[in-house]
């Protein structure tokens, strides 16, 4: 495993971590990190927090703040069902106004960009985005690296079509959020075995990601950057 990838799993098992501890710790002390406007604004407020929460959420993701922080609200405010499930909609909401916003506005500027110096990092990418979007999306969002406001935008500049490219993003989204929401909701009410889930699970996302990492055109044009 390269150093780059390895720095990059790191980060990701840093972030679970960090969100497990601190809100344990703080819970402890009658708050959790991140949780103040959730439980004045979201918990208990019925469909006008969810909706509040989902709007949030989309808003977050589309700015390219953590997807997995928008899962672990959602997993503490709704529970682990409901909190995946809304944590996915504004996670892929969040990519979908990403892709249509680099798609309307960036191409020129990324056709540019390919043109020049970033375009031996960039081109391989695009080009397998452009082969294959299903596939290659999948295998980039099971990844445990790259970067999630990336690929939309990246995915956008290409031209590919939006219903292979938000479907795939869909179920590569999905075991990272099931993750994070457990996380959240094992924080909330203490659920020991909500939170030793959560971390198998995690570690076998990792895994899977790093065996599609080996495998898959797009893995290798990451491991080439």
């Amino acid at each position: 495993m390269t150093g780059a990838r390895l720095r990059s799993v790191g980060k990701l098992l840093v972030l679970a971590a960090g969100l497990i501890l601190g809100g344990l710790l703080l819970r402890a002390l009658g708050a959790a990190p991140g949780t103040d406007w959730v439980d004045r604004y979201i918990r208990g407020q019925g469909i006008l927090g969810e909706t509040l929460f989902l709007l949030a959420g989309t808003a977050a993701a589309a700015a390219g703040l953590p997807r997995q922080g928008v899962a672990f609200l959602g997993g503490y405010a709704f529970g682990a069902v409901m909190g995946t499930g809304l944590g996915l909609a504004a996670q892929l909401l969040g990519a979908a106004i990403a892709f249509a916003w680099a798609r309307l506005v960036g191409r020129d500027w990324a056709e540019r960009r390919l043109a020049g110096r970033f375009g031996r990092r960039l081109r391989p990418l695009r080009d397998a985005l452009a082969e294959n979007p299903f596939d290659t999306t999948l295998a980039l969002r099971l990844l445990p690296v790259g970067n999630n406001l990336a690929l939309n935008l990246l995915a956008g500049m290409a031209g590919i079509a939006a219903a292979p490219f938000l479907a795939a993003s869909a179920i590569g989204y999905l075991p990272q959020t099931l993750v994070f929401a457990l996380l959240g909701k094992g924080v909330r009410v203490d659920g020991g075995w909500q939170i030793g889930l959560a971390a198998a699970m995690l570690l076998g996302s990792v895994l899977l990601g790093l065996r599609l990492l080996r495998r898959h055109r797009a893995g290798r044009a990451l491991e080439e950057d």
